[in-house]
Protein backbone atom coordinates (compact mmCIF):
# COMPACT_ATOMS: atom_id res chain seq x y z
CA UNK A 1 0.00 0.00 0.00
CA UNK A 2 1.43 3.34 -1.12
CA UNK A 3 2.30 5.77 1.63
CA UNK A 4 -0.28 8.16 -0.05
CA UNK A 5 -2.78 5.74 0.64
CA UNK A 6 -2.03 5.25 4.35
CA UNK A 7 -2.35 9.13 4.31
CA UNK A 8 -5.90 9.31 2.77
CA UNK A 9 -7.36 6.48 5.23
CA UNK A 10 -5.48 8.26 8.28
CA UNK A 11 -7.06 11.37 7.45
CA UNK A 12 -10.77 9.68 6.75
CA UNK A 13 -10.17 8.29 10.37
CA UNK A 14 -9.81 11.58 11.94
CA UNK A 15 -12.68 13.08 9.70
CA UNK A 16 -15.21 10.61 11.14
CA UNK A 17 -13.34 9.86 14.88
CA UNK A 18 -15.82 10.64 16.93
CA UNK A 19 -15.54 13.26 19.30
CA UNK A 20 -16.07 13.61 23.02
CA UNK A 21 -17.30 16.51 25.03
CA UNK A 22 -16.21 18.07 27.97
CA UNK A 23 -18.63 16.08 29.91
CA UNK A 24 -17.44 12.74 28.58
CA UNK A 25 -13.70 12.70 28.56
CA UNK A 26 -12.51 10.33 31.11
CA UNK A 27 -15.53 7.88 30.00
CA UNK A 28 -14.27 7.83 26.20
CA UNK A 29 -10.65 7.75 27.27
CA UNK A 30 -11.39 4.29 29.01
CA UNK A 31 -13.51 3.30 25.77
CA UNK A 32 -11.40 4.16 23.68
CA UNK A 33 -10.40 0.70 22.67
CA UNK A 34 -13.96 -0.10 22.17
CA UNK A 35 -15.15 2.80 20.52
CA UNK A 36 -14.05 2.42 16.25
CA UNK A 37 -12.60 4.55 14.27
CA UNK A 38 -14.49 5.26 11.42
CA UNK A 39 -17.77 4.72 12.83
CA UNK A 40 -21.07 7.58 12.27
CA UNK A 41 -23.69 6.85 14.50
CA UNK A 42 -27.49 6.07 12.57
CA UNK A 43 -29.00 8.91 12.35
CA UNK A 44 -32.53 7.14 14.16
CA UNK A 45 -30.55 6.51 17.29
CA UNK A 46 -28.16 9.88 17.69
CA UNK A 47 -31.80 12.01 17.04
CA UNK A 48 -34.08 9.59 19.40
CA UNK A 49 -31.56 9.97 22.18
CA UNK A 50 -30.08 13.52 22.25
CA UNK A 51 -31.49 15.59 25.43
CA UNK A 52 -32.92 12.26 26.44
CA UNK A 53 -32.43 10.40 29.66
CA UNK A 54 -33.66 6.95 28.92
CA UNK A 55 -34.39 3.61 30.82
CA UNK A 56 -31.38 1.08 29.12
CA UNK A 57 -33.30 -1.71 28.68
CA UNK A 58 -37.02 -0.12 27.29
CA UNK A 59 -36.32 1.88 23.75
CA UNK A 60 -37.62 2.06 20.60
CA UNK A 61 -34.50 0.27 18.99
CA UNK A 62 -33.28 -3.68 19.65
CA UNK A 63 -31.25 -4.38 22.29
CA UNK A 64 -28.35 -5.38 21.05
CA UNK A 65 -27.63 -2.43 18.58
CA UNK A 66 -28.35 -0.70 22.14
CA UNK A 67 -25.69 -2.46 23.51
CA UNK A 68 -23.47 -2.35 20.85
CA UNK A 69 -23.57 1.68 20.93
CA UNK A 70 -22.86 1.19 24.78
CA UNK A 71 -19.93 -0.77 23.96
CA UNK A 72 -18.45 2.05 21.82
CA UNK A 73 -19.12 4.29 24.54
CA UNK A 74 -21.76 6.97 22.82
CA UNK A 75 -23.83 6.80 26.01
CA UNK A 76 -23.00 7.53 29.62
CA UNK A 77 -24.98 5.07 32.06
CA UNK A 78 -26.09 5.45 35.35
CA UNK A 79 -28.20 4.04 38.03
CA UNK A 80 -31.91 4.86 38.15
CA UNK A 81 -31.81 4.97 41.54
CA UNK A 82 -28.33 5.82 43.22
CA UNK A 83 -28.16 4.46 46.89
CA UNK A 84 -24.73 6.06 47.91
CA UNK A 85 -24.94 9.04 49.77
CA UNK A 86 -28.40 9.15 49.97
CA UNK A 87 -31.30 7.78 47.65
CA UNK A 88 -32.01 9.74 44.99
CA UNK A 89 -34.43 9.48 41.50
CA UNK A 90 -31.40 9.68 38.65
CA UNK A 91 -34.75 10.59 36.52
CA UNK A 92 -37.34 13.19 38.72
CA UNK A 93 -34.32 13.67 40.94
CA UNK A 94 -36.45 13.14 43.90
CA UNK A 95 -34.56 13.07 47.05
CA UNK A 96 -37.55 12.58 50.18
CA UNK A 97 -36.93 9.14 51.14
CA UNK A 98 -40.86 8.30 52.03
CA UNK A 99 -41.03 8.72 48.60
CA UNK A 100 -38.87 5.83 47.79
CA UNK A 101 -39.80 1.85 48.36
CA UNK A 102 -37.68 -0.49 49.38
CA UNK A 103 -37.99 -4.81 48.40
CA UNK A 104 -36.27 -7.71 48.06
CA UNK A 105 -35.69 -8.09 44.02
CA UNK A 106 -35.86 -11.11 41.85
CA UNK A 107 -33.79 -9.36 39.61
CA UNK A 108 -31.13 -8.38 41.00
CA UNK A 109 -31.51 -10.62 44.20
CA UNK A 110 -30.98 -7.67 46.63
CA UNK A 111 -32.79 -5.49 48.10
CA UNK A 112 -33.79 -2.82 45.44
CA UNK A 113 -35.45 0.76 46.10
CA UNK A 114 -37.96 2.25 43.36
CA UNK A 115 -39.24 6.23 43.34
CA UNK A 116 -42.66 6.12 44.11
CA UNK A 117 -42.74 9.93 42.68
CA UNK A 118 -42.15 9.31 38.99
CA UNK A 119 -43.76 5.52 38.84
CA UNK A 120 -46.50 6.85 36.38
CA UNK A 121 -43.58 6.98 34.03
CA UNK A 122 -42.76 3.43 34.34
CA UNK A 123 -41.09 1.48 37.72
CA UNK A 124 -37.26 1.82 37.34
CA UNK A 125 -34.93 0.67 40.48
CA UNK A 126 -31.54 1.19 41.76
CA UNK A 127 -30.66 -1.72 39.70
CA UNK A 128 -31.87 -0.36 36.27
CA UNK A 129 -29.83 1.70 34.55
CA UNK A 130 -30.34 4.54 32.75
CA UNK A 131 -28.84 5.86 29.18
CA UNK A 132 -27.90 9.54 28.39
CA UNK A 133 -26.29 10.39 24.88
CA UNK A 134 -22.82 11.80 25.29
CA UNK A 135 -21.86 13.23 21.69
CA UNK A 136 -23.02 16.95 20.31
CA UNK A 137 -26.42 17.85 18.63
CA UNK A 138 -27.35 16.14 15.70
CA UNK A 139 -26.07 17.00 12.58
CA UNK A 140 -28.82 18.40 11.60
CA UNK A 141 -28.40 21.26 13.96
CA UNK A 142 -25.20 22.05 12.71
CA UNK A 143 -27.31 24.50 10.20
CA UNK A 144 -29.21 27.20 10.74
CA UNK A 145 -32.93 25.43 10.55
CA UNK A 146 -34.66 26.62 7.24
CA UNK A 147 -38.11 26.50 9.17
CA UNK A 148 -40.97 28.32 7.22
CA UNK A 149 -43.28 30.72 9.36
CA UNK A 150 -46.58 30.35 7.63
CA UNK A 151 -48.77 32.46 10.45
CA UNK A 152 -50.57 35.09 8.23
CA UNK A 153 -52.31 36.73 11.66
CA UNK A 154 -51.46 40.40 12.76
CA UNK A 155 -51.10 41.49 16.77
CA UNK A 156 -52.89 43.85 18.43
CA UNK A 157 -50.53 46.30 19.92
CA UNK A 158 -50.41 44.87 23.09
CA UNK A 159 -49.38 41.72 21.57
CA UNK A 160 -46.93 42.60 19.70
CA UNK A 161 -45.09 44.64 22.66
CA UNK A 162 -44.87 41.46 24.71
CA UNK A 163 -43.77 39.27 21.37
CA UNK A 164 -41.05 41.82 21.58
CA UNK A 165 -40.17 42.09 25.11
CA UNK A 166 -40.27 38.10 25.39
CA UNK A 167 -38.15 38.01 21.85
CA UNK A 168 -35.24 40.76 23.95
CA UNK A 169 -35.54 38.60 26.82
CA UNK A 170 -34.73 35.15 24.93
CA UNK A 171 -32.31 36.92 23.55
CA UNK A 172 -30.34 37.94 26.42
CA UNK A 173 -30.79 34.60 27.89
CA UNK A 174 -33.21 36.36 30.35
CA UNK A 175 -36.34 34.53 32.10
CA UNK A 176 -39.73 36.13 31.01
CA UNK A 177 -43.17 36.29 32.58
CA UNK A 178 -46.13 36.92 30.14
CA UNK A 179 -48.86 38.23 32.54
CA UNK A 180 -52.12 37.90 30.35
CA UNK A 181 -55.88 37.65 30.98
CA UNK A 182 -57.63 34.43 29.39
CA UNK A 183 -58.27 35.13 25.97
CA UNK A 184 -55.65 37.77 25.24
CA UNK A 185 -53.88 35.70 22.49
CA UNK A 186 -50.80 34.13 24.79
CA UNK A 187 -50.33 31.54 21.67
CA UNK A 188 -49.75 33.67 19.27
CA UNK A 189 -47.95 36.14 21.15
CA UNK A 190 -44.67 33.14 21.28
CA UNK A 191 -45.09 32.51 17.19
CA UNK A 192 -42.09 34.90 16.37
CA UNK A 193 -40.02 34.83 19.12
CA UNK A 194 -40.36 31.32 18.94
CA UNK A 195 -39.77 31.15 15.02
CA UNK A 196 -36.72 33.67 15.66
CA UNK A 197 -35.66 30.71 17.36
CA UNK A 198 -35.75 28.09 15.60
CA UNK A 199 -34.18 30.27 12.77
CA UNK A 200 -31.28 30.12 14.79
CA UNK A 201 -30.94 26.67 15.04
CA UNK A 202 -32.41 26.53 18.74
CA UNK A 203 -34.27 23.65 20.29
CA UNK A 204 -37.31 24.82 21.92
CA UNK A 205 -39.69 23.05 24.35
CA UNK A 206 -43.16 24.37 25.51
CA UNK A 207 -44.29 22.41 28.19
CA UNK A 208 -47.46 22.20 30.09
CA UNK A 209 -48.62 21.04 33.00
CA UNK A 210 -52.00 19.31 30.76
CA UNK A 211 -52.46 16.88 28.06
CA UNK A 212 -55.47 19.12 27.13
CA UNK A 213 -53.44 22.45 26.02
CA UNK A 214 -50.83 19.83 24.56
CA UNK A 215 -53.72 18.21 22.08
CA UNK A 216 -55.03 22.19 21.88
CA UNK A 217 -51.70 23.61 20.44
CA UNK A 218 -50.37 21.18 18.72
CA UNK A 219 -52.07 20.84 15.49
CA UNK A 220 -51.67 25.19 15.21
CA UNK A 221 -48.16 24.85 15.85
CA UNK A 222 -47.98 22.30 12.97
CA UNK A 223 -50.10 24.66 10.92
CA UNK A 224 -47.45 27.85 11.82
CA UNK A 225 -44.31 25.89 12.27
CA UNK A 226 -43.61 23.89 8.88
CA UNK A 227 -40.63 22.12 7.01
CA UNK A 228 -39.09 20.97 10.93
CA UNK A 229 -40.25 18.15 13.30
CA UNK A 230 -42.49 18.73 15.85
CA UNK A 231 -43.58 16.26 18.59
CA UNK A 232 -46.56 16.18 20.99
CA UNK A 233 -45.54 14.34 24.32
CA UNK A 234 -47.97 12.98 26.25
CA UNK A 235 -49.01 9.75 28.51
CA UNK A 236 -49.95 7.53 25.56
CA UNK A 237 -47.92 9.30 23.05
CA UNK A 238 -45.76 7.08 20.01
CA UNK A 239 -42.35 7.70 20.38
CA UNK A 240 -40.88 9.02 17.18
CA UNK A 241 -37.21 8.78 16.21
CA UNK A 242 -37.16 12.02 14.31
CA UNK A 243 -35.21 15.10 15.82
CA UNK A 244 -37.78 17.11 16.61
CA UNK A 245 -36.29 21.13 16.63
CA UNK A 246 -39.61 22.08 18.84
CA UNK A 247 -41.21 19.90 21.24
CA UNK A 248 -44.66 20.30 22.95
CA UNK A 249 -44.94 18.19 26.17
CA UNK A 250 -46.81 17.80 29.31
CA UNK A 251 -44.15 18.61 32.29
CA UNK A 252 -44.15 15.22 33.47
CA UNK A 253 -42.46 14.16 30.03
CA UNK A 254 -39.70 16.25 30.99
CA UNK A 255 -38.79 13.83 33.23
CA UNK A 256 -37.14 12.25 30.23
CA UNK A 257 -35.11 14.87 29.29
CA UNK A 258 -31.55 16.03 30.24
CA UNK A 259 -29.56 19.53 28.57
CA UNK A 260 -31.47 19.12 26.02
CA UNK A 261 -33.16 22.90 25.01
CA UNK A 262 -31.91 26.30 24.18
CA UNK A 263 -35.19 27.80 25.04
CA UNK A 264 -38.06 26.47 27.55
CA UNK A 265 -41.38 28.22 27.63
CA UNK A 266 -43.84 26.87 30.57
CA UNK A 267 -47.24 27.58 29.39
CA UNK A 268 -50.55 27.40 32.53
CA UNK A 269 -47.14 28.08 34.69
CA UNK A 270 -49.56 28.07 37.62
CA UNK A 271 -51.95 24.95 36.55
CA UNK A 272 -52.08 22.08 39.31
CA UNK A 273 -49.94 19.79 39.53
CA UNK A 274 -46.65 22.04 38.30
CA UNK A 275 -47.29 24.61 40.73
CA UNK A 276 -47.25 22.12 43.73
CA UNK A 277 -45.07 19.41 42.81
CA UNK A 278 -41.55 20.88 42.84
CA UNK A 279 -40.27 17.61 41.24
CA UNK A 280 -41.90 18.81 38.27
CA UNK A 281 -40.51 22.35 38.66
CA UNK A 282 -36.71 20.82 38.77
CA UNK A 283 -37.30 18.56 35.74
CA UNK A 284 -37.81 22.06 33.77
CA UNK A 285 -34.48 22.92 35.13
CA UNK A 286 -33.26 19.55 33.91
CA UNK A 287 -34.35 19.38 30.38
CA UNK A 288 -33.06 22.72 29.53
CA UNK A 289 -29.41 24.11 29.23
CA UNK A 290 -27.71 25.72 31.82
CA UNK A 291 -27.78 29.07 30.57
CA UNK A 292 -31.22 28.42 28.50
CA UNK A 293 -34.09 31.11 29.58
CA UNK A 294 -37.33 29.80 30.80
CA UNK A 295 -40.36 31.83 29.96
CA UNK A 296 -43.79 31.81 32.26
CA UNK A 297 -46.89 31.93 30.51
CA UNK A 298 -50.22 32.44 32.40
CA UNK A 299 -53.31 34.61 33.46
CA UNK A 300 -53.19 33.95 37.24
CA UNK A 301 -49.44 33.92 38.10
CA UNK A 302 -49.24 32.57 41.86
CA UNK A 303 -47.76 35.07 44.11
CA UNK A 304 -44.59 32.71 44.24
CA UNK A 305 -43.85 33.61 40.65
CA UNK A 306 -44.54 37.45 40.79
CA UNK A 307 -42.12 37.98 43.79
CA UNK A 308 -39.47 35.27 41.97
CA UNK A 309 -39.78 37.59 38.65
CA UNK A 310 -39.26 40.61 40.31
CA UNK A 311 -36.59 39.55 42.62
CA UNK A 312 -35.04 37.54 40.00
CA UNK A 313 -35.27 40.70 37.33
CA UNK A 314 -37.05 38.68 35.14
CA UNK A 315 -38.79 40.36 31.75
CA UNK A 316 -42.43 40.93 32.37
CA UNK A 317 -45.24 41.73 29.61
CA UNK A 318 -48.61 42.55 31.38
CA UNK A 319 -51.92 42.24 29.01
CA UNK A 320 -55.16 43.43 30.86
CA UNK A 321 -57.57 43.35 27.49
CA UNK A 322 -58.49 39.97 25.28
CA UNK A 323 -56.81 40.38 21.54
CA UNK A 324 -60.53 41.23 20.15
CA UNK A 325 -60.76 44.49 22.90
CA UNK A 326 -63.97 43.28 24.60
CA UNK A 327 -63.64 43.47 28.53
CA UNK A 328 -63.50 39.52 30.58
CA UNK A 329 -67.15 37.86 31.12
CA UNK A 330 -67.77 38.64 34.97
CA UNK A 331 -69.08 35.50 36.47
CA UNK A 332 -72.97 35.20 38.31
CA UNK A 333 -73.61 33.68 41.55
CA UNK A 334 -76.94 31.76 41.66
CA UNK A 335 -77.87 30.03 44.72
CA UNK A 336 -78.35 26.19 44.29
CA UNK A 337 -79.25 24.78 48.04
CA UNK A 338 -78.63 20.95 48.37
CA UNK A 339 -77.81 20.61 45.08
CA UNK A 340 -75.84 17.35 45.76
CA UNK A 341 -78.77 15.57 47.17
CA UNK A 342 -81.00 16.39 44.18
CA UNK A 343 -78.69 14.62 42.02
CA UNK A 344 -78.59 11.68 44.59
CA UNK A 345 -82.30 11.41 44.12
CA UNK A 346 -82.09 11.72 40.25
CA UNK A 347 -83.42 14.81 39.87
CA UNK A 348 -81.60 18.39 38.14
CA UNK A 349 -82.47 21.13 40.21
CA UNK A 350 -85.01 23.57 38.65
CA UNK A 351 -82.71 26.35 38.51
CA UNK A 352 -79.89 23.99 36.73
CA UNK A 353 -82.25 23.24 34.00
CA UNK A 354 -83.72 26.12 33.61
CA UNK A 355 -80.38 27.12 32.58
CA UNK A 356 -79.41 23.74 30.74
CA UNK A 357 -82.96 23.95 28.61
CA UNK A 358 -82.20 27.75 27.84
CA UNK A 359 -78.89 26.75 26.46
CA UNK A 360 -79.87 24.32 24.38
CA UNK A 361 -82.74 26.53 23.15
CA UNK A 362 -80.73 29.16 21.85
CA UNK A 363 -78.44 26.41 20.14
CA UNK A 364 -75.60 27.42 22.08
CA UNK A 365 -72.29 25.16 23.33
CA UNK A 366 -71.83 24.44 26.70
CA UNK A 367 -69.13 23.36 29.68
CA UNK A 368 -70.65 22.54 32.76
CA UNK A 369 -67.97 21.96 35.53
CA UNK A 370 -68.55 19.84 38.35
CA UNK A 371 -66.63 19.52 41.56
CA UNK A 372 -65.74 15.63 41.92
CA UNK A 373 -65.97 12.68 38.99
CA UNK A 374 -68.95 10.72 41.42
CA UNK A 375 -71.03 13.53 40.87
CA UNK A 376 -70.66 14.31 37.57
CA UNK A 377 -71.27 10.62 36.66
CA UNK A 378 -74.57 10.80 38.89
CA UNK A 379 -75.69 14.09 37.01
CA UNK A 380 -74.78 12.43 33.14
CA UNK A 381 -77.90 10.41 32.62
CA UNK A 382 -79.92 12.86 34.32
CA UNK A 383 -78.88 15.05 31.19
CA UNK A 384 -78.74 12.98 28.54
CA UNK A 385 -82.90 11.90 29.13
CA UNK A 386 -82.85 15.46 27.85
CA UNK A 387 -80.00 15.74 25.13
CA UNK A 388 -78.69 12.31 24.64
CA UNK A 389 -75.39 13.59 22.97
CA UNK A 390 -74.35 15.15 26.06
CA UNK A 391 -71.11 13.42 27.71
CA UNK A 392 -69.16 13.48 30.56
CA UNK A 393 -64.69 13.70 30.44
CA UNK A 394 -62.44 13.58 33.25
CA UNK A 395 -58.81 13.21 33.47
CA UNK A 396 -58.64 9.22 33.10
CA UNK A 397 -61.18 9.49 29.84
CA UNK A 398 -59.10 8.06 27.00
CA UNK A 399 -61.87 9.54 24.68
CA UNK A 400 -61.73 13.12 25.76
CA UNK A 401 -60.15 14.16 23.08
CA UNK A 402 -62.47 13.25 20.59
CA UNK A 403 -65.64 14.30 22.94
CA UNK A 404 -64.46 17.60 22.85
CA UNK A 405 -63.64 17.50 19.09
CA UNK A 406 -66.81 16.46 18.79
CA UNK A 407 -68.01 19.37 20.87
CA UNK A 408 -66.00 22.09 18.98
CA UNK A 409 -67.37 20.38 15.51
CA UNK A 410 -71.10 20.75 16.88
CA UNK A 411 -71.72 17.14 16.98
CA UNK A 412 -72.67 17.41 20.70
CA UNK A 413 -74.41 19.87 22.52
CA UNK A 414 -72.51 20.27 25.66
CA UNK A 415 -70.01 18.46 28.10
CA UNK A 416 -69.53 17.60 31.29
CA UNK A 417 -66.40 18.26 33.28
CA UNK A 418 -64.25 18.31 35.72
CA UNK A 419 -61.32 21.29 36.51
CA UNK A 420 -59.55 18.81 33.60
CA UNK A 421 -60.91 21.63 30.87
CA UNK A 422 -60.27 24.91 32.58
CA UNK A 423 -58.10 25.87 30.31
CA UNK A 424 -56.57 24.81 27.06
CA UNK A 425 -59.85 24.64 25.45
CA UNK A 426 -61.47 26.89 23.46
CA UNK A 427 -65.02 26.29 22.15
CA UNK A 428 -66.59 29.14 19.83
CA UNK A 429 -69.50 30.64 21.52
CA UNK A 430 -69.45 28.38 24.59
CA UNK A 431 -71.58 29.17 27.43
CA UNK A 432 -70.43 27.83 31.22
CA UNK A 433 -71.72 26.88 34.16
CA UNK A 434 -70.07 25.74 37.64
CA UNK A 435 -72.03 23.36 39.63
CA UNK A 436 -70.90 23.43 43.35
CA UNK A 437 -68.54 26.93 42.71
CA UNK A 438 -68.40 26.70 47.07
CA UNK A 439 -66.28 23.50 46.73
CA UNK A 440 -62.48 23.69 47.76
CA UNK A 441 -61.07 22.50 44.38
CA UNK A 442 -62.73 25.55 42.96
CA UNK A 443 -59.92 28.30 43.88
CA UNK A 444 -59.75 31.69 42.90
CA UNK A 445 -57.47 30.72 39.54
CA UNK A 446 -59.53 27.79 38.63
CA UNK A 447 -62.71 29.76 38.73
CA UNK A 448 -60.93 32.80 36.98
CA UNK A 449 -59.65 30.31 34.31
CA UNK A 450 -62.77 28.39 33.93
CA UNK A 451 -64.95 32.10 33.00
CA UNK A 452 -61.93 32.72 30.63
CA UNK A 453 -63.87 30.05 28.18
CA UNK A 454 -66.26 32.54 27.88
CA UNK A 455 -66.21 34.73 24.94
CA UNK A 456 -62.94 34.44 23.66
CA UNK A 457 -63.89 34.08 19.93
CA UNK A 458 -64.37 37.57 18.24
CA UNK A 459 -67.72 36.67 16.91
CA UNK A 460 -68.78 35.75 20.21
CA UNK A 461 -67.39 37.75 22.39
CA UNK A 462 -69.76 37.92 25.25
CA UNK A 463 -71.71 35.09 27.00
CA UNK A 464 -72.82 33.37 30.14
CA UNK A 465 -70.98 32.41 33.09
CA UNK A 466 -72.64 31.24 36.46
CA UNK A 467 -71.41 30.22 39.63
CA UNK A 468 -73.92 27.51 40.72
CA UNK A 469 -73.08 27.39 44.70
CA UNK A 470 -74.47 25.87 48.02
CA UNK A 471 -72.75 29.31 49.84
CA UNK A 472 -70.19 31.90 48.18
CA UNK A 473 -66.50 31.86 49.06
CA UNK A 474 -63.27 33.98 49.70
CA UNK A 475 -62.18 32.13 46.35
CA UNK A 476 -65.59 32.80 44.34
CA UNK A 477 -65.53 36.90 45.44
CA UNK A 478 -61.48 36.57 44.71
CA UNK A 479 -62.17 35.54 41.18
CA UNK A 480 -65.03 37.85 40.37
CA UNK A 481 -62.72 40.60 41.93
CA UNK A 482 -59.59 40.09 39.86
CA UNK A 483 -62.05 39.91 36.69
CA UNK A 484 -63.73 42.94 36.92
CA UNK A 485 -59.95 44.51 38.35
CA UNK A 486 -59.04 43.69 34.74
CA UNK A 487 -61.88 44.65 32.68
CA UNK A 488 -61.11 48.41 34.79
CA UNK A 489 -57.43 48.38 34.15
CA UNK A 490 -56.69 50.76 31.42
Amino acid sequence: MSSTTISSIKKQYRLFRPIATSNSIASHNSQKHTRYYGFIPEPAIENFFTGRIWSRRNTPFPQAKIENYIRRGYFEITPAVITNPKLKCRRCLNEQRQKFISFYCAKCQKTCHYCRHCITMGRMCSCDELIIWKNEQPRSRSQKSRVEFTWTGKLTAHQQKAADELLTSLKQNRNHLIHAVCGAGKTEILFSPIYASLKAGKRVCVATPRTDVVLELYPRFQQVFQNITIHALYGGAQNDTQFAQLILATTHQLYRFENAFDVMIVDEADAFPYTYDEALQRAVMKAKKADAPIAFVTATPSTKLLIQQRNEKWGYSFIARRFHGNLLPVPRYQALWNYEKAFHKQKIPQKFKNWLEQRLQNHQPFLIFFPTIELMEQATPLFQQIEPTIESVHSEDPDRKEKVLQLRNEERKGLLTTTILERGITIKNVQVAVVGAENPVFTSSALIQISGRVGRNVQYPTGDIVFFHHGITMEMDQARKKILEMNDYE
